[in-house]
Order: C-alpha cells, then structure tokens, then sequence
C-alpha cells in the first residue's frame, strides 16, 4: 500500500514499467484502523511519486485523504483514489469532483451498491465524469481466514446499472496471495475493465 523509501519504489516502479505497467499505484499518504501504524511519508512521498512520474513515464496512482490534499496535489497526480474509508466523505469528494484528473472511487467494506453508486454522483455531480470504481472486497465471517471476500457479482451490476467502468482488487480483498490469480481471473471473467494488484 505505502512505501518507505525512494530507492525501494523506484526499483518497484522500473520493473513494472519493462513488464509494459502504464499506472503505478503507490501511497504516500496512508490512512490505517490502528493509528500507531506507518502512515505513508505524507508530502515526501508525493514528491517521490512526481519524480517516479518524471523519470519514468508512469501514470501515478495515490490516495488522498484530506481537502486540503486535493487542493494541493489533485491536478498533479493521474489518478486520484478514494479508499474506502473515505468513500463516504462526501465534502472530499466534491472536491475530488472539481480537479480533472481520474477518481479511482473504492467501494467501503460496507457499503450497497446503491450507496456506492450515489458517492460516485458526487464526483459527478462537480463536473469530473473521470470516475473508476473499484470492488475490494466486503466485510464477512471469515476476517480469521481472509481480510475480506471479494464481491464478484458487483461486476456484472455496475455493468448493468451504471455507465462508469469497473476494475477490481483482488489483492485487498483476499489479503493473500495464493488467491489473487484465480480471483484476477473471475473478475475479467465477470467483466472487470481491469485489475489493481499488489507486487511488492
């Protein structure tokens, strides 16, 4: 999710970029349920990922958490992303809606369809219709077995009842990696538009 140094998300950023990687996700700012943990090299990791941006060729893909954030950075980075957390911070994603860059919107663990859906629209409503969505999985009984269980059928309704394209977490969903390929697998069966996977 987060990174701690230059060098270690350069040598990240460079392998994907000769594997054919366009978008690099990385997060700078990192907002954690247990606040004593690392939470992102904040402004100075924004400035690695615009140097990485630079020096590579990459679209950057980071969170924002804050207004203030969006203020600053929105216009600068490719891909704005909501987390889940913050997908119900509607007063942040006005703001979001006002930049021109691309809103990659995170369903919350909680949330309907329906409620994700109507985040998206104040996105929309601001004049930004650059929106992704993003399935990540949703809270269930097994948080012992695997972090969340990925909701494969969200695909297939989006793709029916929403105009706005698709991609899928599997890596966030499961929290294991011995399941995201056949996970990857099922979304692009069910439609996905595309995948975001963690690598390092």
């Amino acid at each position: 999710c987060t990174f701690s140094s230059y060098e270690e998300v350069y040598s990240i950023a460079k392998e994907l970029k000769e594997l054919g990687i366009k978008y690099f996700r990385a997060g700078a700012y990192k907002g954690r349920t247990n606040p004593y943990s690392f939470q992102g090299l904040q402004d100075e990791g924004i400035e690695i990922l615009l140097k990485i941006k630079e020096e590579l060729g990459l679209c950057i893909v980071t969170e924002l958490l804050t207004i203030d954030q969006v203020k600053k950075y929105g216009n600068l980075i490719d891909v704005i992303q909501i987390g889940s957390r913050n997908m119900f911070n509607y007063e942040l994603l006005k703001e979001v809606g006002k930049t021109n860059s691309l809103v990659l919107l995170k369903r919350s663990f909680g949330a309907t369809y329906k409620e994700w859906l109507l985040a998206s629209e104040y996105i929309l409503k601001e004049g930004n219709h650059n929106v992704i969505l993003c399935e990540r999985g949703i809270r269930s009984f097994n948080s012992e077995e695997t972090r969340n269980v990925l909701d494969i059928q969200a695909v297939p309704y989006i793709k029916n009842n929403s105009k706005l394209p698709i991609i899928v977490d599997p890596s966030h969903a499961s929290g294991e990696a011995y399941i995201v390929e056949s996970m990857s697998k099922a979304s692009l069966v069910a439609g996905s538009d595309g995948l975001i996977i963690e690598v390092h």
